[in-house]
């Protein structure tokens, strides 16, 4: 099977399996595992942070970050398809008690303007105080769309003005940092705090990093234990995220060539009625006829191409590492003659 449905179904290629095979592992709650710290260590130098946190999930650092940023009551401005609010599970309300302002965008994308739009007057009592803004780059509901460089300065301006912390969801933003071919650290001066995958786009089986200040990540450590993600002999996963940050980030290219492929097979196959523009790895179509997604979805299927629905009418492909030359010409024959 071609697995399209997601980046997070990567397999550990040979090499990393050795390097967490041999991995030097201690007591991670305790600070003492040198694997987990030398990961940590890495992934702040990267992007010019002082510290960061190994976490288990995207969801985990994404969650713990909006914890330490915002009290109970407080407001959250992000995209209305953003993963924060849309895919973990109501955490914003559930774990730290705070409300939402959904703002619309361009493919999941938000601006200055509309945030200081829809600040809260903070002398009036009927309305939560905002206390974080949070952006997504990628933006996976906008298939894989990337931020301008100039619009992600206006916000960080904007909310450094308005002495708000900028948050992250950087799940892809290794894809988003091929694209606009900023170096890291320039890149995350933008942000308080950033939240990077390691299981996504980079191969590795499991984990994420929360990046910030050293006050910000000692707060988040804390946070961490109370929502249950402190672990031991950690660096036995994190050696695998330390690999792909080593080994996979200059690769990506690659997998942004193969979805421009996946991109114009489907622009060309009279059952799709549109495309979302590729940027990177995520390719999303809208199908002529909607109520025939799931039927697509198992022809797809029994030709060994899997991938997924992603909303009405709308079906999704994500190419990855273990996604070789020779399979991107079969799906494309295949999509062609279906």
């Amino acid at each position: 099977m071609i697995d399209l449905r997601s980046d997070t179904v990567t397999k550990p290629s040979p090499a990393m399996r050795q390097a967490i095979a041999n991995a030097e592992v201690g007591d991670d709650v305790f600070k003492e595992d040198p694997t987990v710290l030398e990961l940590e260590t890495y992934g702040a130098q990267l992007f010019g942070k002082e510290a960061a946190l190994f976490c288990s999930s995207g969801t985990q650092t994404n969650q713990i970050a909006i914890n330490v940023h915002v009290q109970p009551g407080g407001e959250v401005i992000c995209h209305e398809e953003s993963h924060i609010y849309k895919y973990e599970g109501g955490g914003i309300a559930k774990n730290s008690g705070a409300s939402v302002r959904l703002l619309p965008g361009d493919r999941g994308r938000i601006n200055a303007a509309s945030i200081a739009n829809w600040m809260n007057p903070s002398h009036d009592v009927h309305f939560p105080l905002t206390q974080l803004v949070s952006i997504e780059d990628t933006a996976n509901r906008g298939g894989g769309a990337v931020y301008e460089v100039d619009q992600i300065a206006q916000i960080s301006q904007l909310c450094k003005e308005l002495n708000l912390p900028l948050h992250l969801d950087g799940a892809r933003v290794f894809n988003a940092l091929a694209v606009n071919g900023l170096d890291p650290a320039n890149y995350g001066a933008f942000y308080d705090s950033i939240s990077i995958c390691l299981s996504k786009g980079l191969g590795s089986p499991v984990g994420s990093l929360l990046l910030g200040s050293a006050a910000f990540i000692e707060k988040a450590r804390r946070v961490r234990k109370v929502f249950g993600g402190g672990m031991r002999q950690a660096g036995m996963i994190a050696a695998g995220g330390l690999y792909a940050l080593q080994n996979n980030v200059q690769r990506l290219h690659i997998d942004h060539q193969h979805a421009k492929q996946l991109e114009q097979a489907l622009t060309s196959c009279s059952y799709i009625a549109s495309v979302v523009p590729v940027q990177t790895n995520i390719v999303v179509a809208n199908l002529q006829d909607p109520e025939r997604r799931d039927v697509f979805i198992e022809l797809l299927k029994v030709k060994g191409i899997a991938c997924m629905a992603f909303g009405p009418g709308m079906i999704r492909m994500v190419t990855h590492l273990d996604i070789s030359n020779e399979d991107i010409d079969y799906c494309v024959e295949t999509l062609l003659k279906l």
